[in-house]
C-alpha cells in the first residue's frame, strides 16, 4: 500500500473532506466522515472498508496496534498522509483526532419487515440520534428509519456518538412519511409512554415482530 503526502489545503481530498461537514454535501456526494480511530477499526475487523483514509504523519510513523491492524486489512491502493494544520482545516472536532475515513452511504437500504425496527421521530440532537443508534445496535436492533424531521444520521456529532453503529445499522430515511405508511401495513407500532405503557419485554412476547417509535 502507497502513502500519498498531501501539503495543501487546496487540494480536492482536503476540500471534499471539508465540504462532508455540512449535510448538503453528504446528500450531494453520498459519503459521511469517521474521525474516530475505534469506529474505523471495528468497522474494518468487520469487513466495512471506507473509501479512503487519512492520517496525520506522527500516527503513521508511530503506528499503534489498531492502526496496523486497520492498514492491514483496508483493501485500497494508497493512504494519505496530512499534517496537523490540514487535520484542524477541515475536522469537525475540537481536538483533530488525526484520522479521517471516508465512507459511501448506503444508496438504497430497504427496510427488513423480518426484523424489529426503530422509527425515530422529530429527534433534533445529533447526538441523541447517535446514542439511540449506539444503544439500539446493542440490543440488536439494526432496522433504523430516520424522519425528515430528525438529526442528520450522518452528521459528525451524530457518528461520534453512534461509535461503530452508524457502519452496522440499515438506516433509511423516510420521507413524507412513505416508509412509516409502508410499515402500518405489515406490522404493529408502539410508541413510549412513562405513565401508561406496557414493558418492552411483554410486548415483544405478544408480536413476531413489531416497530417502535421514540421522538
Amino acid at each position: 500500500m502507497k502513502t500519498i503526502e498531501i501539503s495543501s489545503k487546496d487540494n480536492e481530498k482536503i476540500k471534499l473532506l471539508k465540504k462532508l461537514g455540512k449535510k448538503k454535501y453528504r446528500k450531494k456526494y453520498g459519503k459521511f466522515i469517521v474521525e474516530n480511530l475505534a469506529i474505523i477499526y471495528d468497522g474494518t475487523k468487520s469487513g466495512i472498508q471506507p473509501e479512503s483514509l487519512f492520517l496525520v504523519e506522527e500516527m503513521l510513523e508511530n503506528r499503534s496496534s489498531k492502526i496496523k491492524i486497520v492498514l492491514e486489512r483496508l483493501k485500497l491502493e494508497s493512504v494519505f498522509s496530512i499534517n496537523e494544520s490540514i487535520n484542524r482545516y477541515f475536522s469537525s472536532l475540537d481536538t483533530p483526532s488525526g484520522i479521517a475515513a471516508v465512507y459511501k452511504k448506503p444508496k438504497s437500504n430497504r427496510l427488513n419487515f423480518e426484523e424489529n425496527i426503530l422509527y425515530l421521530n422529530g429527534i433534533k440532537d445529533p447526538g441523541n440520534v447517535g446514542a439511540i443508534l449506539r444503544s439500539a445496535l446493542a440490543f440488536g436492533l439494526r432496522n433504523i428509519v430516520v424522519d425528515e424531521f430528525c438529526a442528520d444520521p450522518y452528521n459528525p456529532k451524530s457518528v461520534q456518538a453512534s461509535k461503530d453503529a452508524i457502519l452496522k445499522t440499515n438506516i433509511v430515511l423516510d420521507k413524507s412519511g412513505e416508509a412509516l405508511r409502508e410499515i402500518k401495513g405489515k406490522m404493529k407500532i408502539f410508541s413510549t409512554d412513562v405513565k401508561k405503557g406496557e414493558s418492552v419485554s411483554e410486548v415483544s412476547k405478544k408480536e413476531k415482530f413489531f416497530c417502535l417509535v421514540l421522538g
